[in-house]
């Protein structure tokens, strides 16, 4: 399958991931508590990863996440605000073990690193097979941790049912292991908590302390950020000393085949995937060299060696021909038991993992990771939605899903309490829909789809608003606009990076409609972009409207 994978060879180095870590734009203009809930989105993303042994982007991303409580949340106007405090109490307190986790992983990325750059000190620079300069994708690639050093990366577009595969796979492991948790005794809350290191837990409770625990946690706090920005502008050798003086009983580095509290088996790296070796291998067993023929038996003396007969002739052996019977049928396309493509093969393999390379690139050079969609889903929402289209008022939902082998599965709409009017649709009771998505393993919101009764499909201004607080917290966020009486009746869009993101978070403009300086405001998400229609990929929606 040509094109199918890719090898970005050089791994990163943690000075280069760290510098990554923090290339990203802070903004007063969203408020602490979307950037809070990223924060949690970032830890989510880690933990998958980890568990993937995707070290480079698990450190990057853990990296971030210390960055932007450490760093960047404390210069917000609004960060010491009441309504702010609990939630950013809960923050800092998960950044003792964030650091303690990347300890862990820090000695595995520079030995890879180390290995490489002692191997190929000499190397020249990377050529492509017909020896020019290496690609413009290789050189994205090359500063991308998720797939830098990878052995083998695969195309989202030449693989999307082998992705189909891949993602069933490991959604049903995720969900055995979670009944194995169930099946231990460890409830669902006490799940939550251990695995978002309580990040949103007990906010209510903590706005009602008394003034010598605020201050007690106030110094706390105080100490756990100076710690994480020593952490960040040090060497990254060590814990910092404000954060080892607290920590009672840190966490031994676990056992990257072993279990640890509360941490899902992981899976070893895989070897490079070796097409002329596994097809050798196969075309052995398939066409098995022919014996040769019996020799004649010895004459015995004093007797004439008489040949045996010719066997009969067969009834459909021409006059002249040599009979040859055909060989049965070799396993192919028309076969019932075709070849298996080698990477799909290798599946069966438990130690196999798999990385699939980015599929488009922000308009800033940035990597985009492939959605996969599956195609029935707008569909069945508009089933959802159909009474309300009918009235002439929009409804939205929201798409939820997981990262799963550096691609973004949508496996869920959540259609949440709503207010819905013929120009806009407003989720309410935000913390039902959030405890909800909390309470499934590694969920992520991944955008949303919404309906235009009567108008064509395209981004409105209050659309563009809404969409820029997804896109902030993941950026390959999409927005899914289905406008059923027109054609094109749906698309798939997201906003441009630049200009789109740093236009809509600087207006303030009042109103549903309002004009935006920008022309190339939003773009279509869907391929060429980065999403792409998966056939077979299985999802379901859940409508938590009360009236439902």
């Amino acid at each position: 399958m040509a094109g199918s994978s890719f090898q970005a060879e050089r791994p990163m180095s943690i000075r280069e991931i760290t510098a990554k870590a923090q290339d990203f734009e802070f903004s007063e203009s969203i408020p602490p508590k979307y950037w809070l809930r990223t924060g949690e989105t970032l830890l989510r993303e880690a933990q998958i990863y980890e568990r993937e042994q995707n070290d480079q982007q698990a450190y990057m991303l853990l990296m971030r996440y210390t960055n932007l409580i450490a760093e960047k949340l404390p210069t917000h106007s609004t960060y010491k605000q009441p309504e702010n405090r609990a939630g950013v109490k809960a923050a800092v307190k998960t950044l003792r073990e964030v650091m303690t986790t990347m300890e862990v992983l820090k000695p595995q990325i520079d030995a890879r690193y180390n290995a490489y750059m002692e191997k190929n000190q000499h190397s020249s620079i990377a050529v492509d097979n017909d020896g020019s300069r290496a690609s413009t994708w290789a050189n994205f690639a090359a500063s991308d941790p998720a797939v830098a050093g990878n052995t083998t990366t695969l195309d989202a577009e030449e693989n999307s049912q082998l992705a189909v595969k891949i993602a069933h796979k490991e959604i049903r492991r995720r969900d055995a292991a979670r009944r194995a948790v169930r099946q231990a005794g460890v409830s669902e809350r006490e799940e939550r908590q251990r695995r978002t290191a309580g990040l949103w837990d007990h906010w209510d409770s903590g706005l009602s302390r008394d003034g010598a625990s605020a201050s007690r946690d106030d110094d706390e706090m105080r100490r756990n950020m100076e710690a994480s920005r020593r952490r960040m502008d040090g060497s990254h050798d060590i814990v910092p000393d404000a954060v080892r003086r607290t920590q009672v009983n840190p966490r031994p580095a676990p056992e990257r085949n072993g279990t640890s509290d509360y941490r899902y088996p992981s899976i070893t790296r895989s070897q490079p995937v070796r097409y002329e070796d596994d097809f050798e291998s196969r075309s052995r067993s398939i066409s098995p060299p022919r014996p040769l023929p019996p020799k004649p038996p010895k004459e015995r003396f004093g007797e004439v060696y008489q040949p045996e007969p010719p066997p009969r002739p067969h009834p459909n052996e021409r006059f002249g021909e040599v009979y040859e019977p055909e060989p049965p049928p070799l396993p192919g396309k028309d076969s019932l038991h075709p070849i298996e493509h080698p990477i799909e093969a290798s599946m069966s393999d438990p130690k196999a993992t798999f990385t699939f390379r980015p599929s488009a690139y922000l308009e800033n050079g940035n990597p985009l990771r492939t959605i996969f969609l599956p195609p029935t889903l707008r569909t069945e929402f508009l089933r959802y939605a159909e009474s309300n289209t009918r009235r002439n008022l929009e409804t939205c939902g929201m798409l939820c899903g997981t990262v799963i082998s550096n691609a973004i599965f949508i496996q869920q709409v959540v259609i949440p309490e709503q207010e819905n009017t013929s120009d806009t649709c407003e989720m309410i009771n935000e913390s039902a829909f959030f405890d909800y998505v909390d309470s499934q393993e590694n969920a992520m919101v991944l955008g949303w789809i919404h309906t235009h009764p009567t108008q064509t499909c395209f981004m409105s201004s209050r659309d563009l608003h809404t969409h820029c607080a997804y896109q902030i917290m993941i950026p390959e966020s999409i927005a899914i606009v289905c406008a059923p009486s027109k054609n094109p009746s749906w698309g798939v869009f997201r906003l441009t990076d630049p200009p789109g993101m740093q236009c809509v978070r600087a207006c303030t403009k009042p109103g549903i409609f309002h004009p935006h300086e920008e022309s190339n405001i939003y773009t279509d998400a869907l391929r060429p972009g980065h999403v792409f229609e998966a056939e077979g990929l299985e999802f379901t929606i859940v409508d938590l409207r009360p009236d439902s």
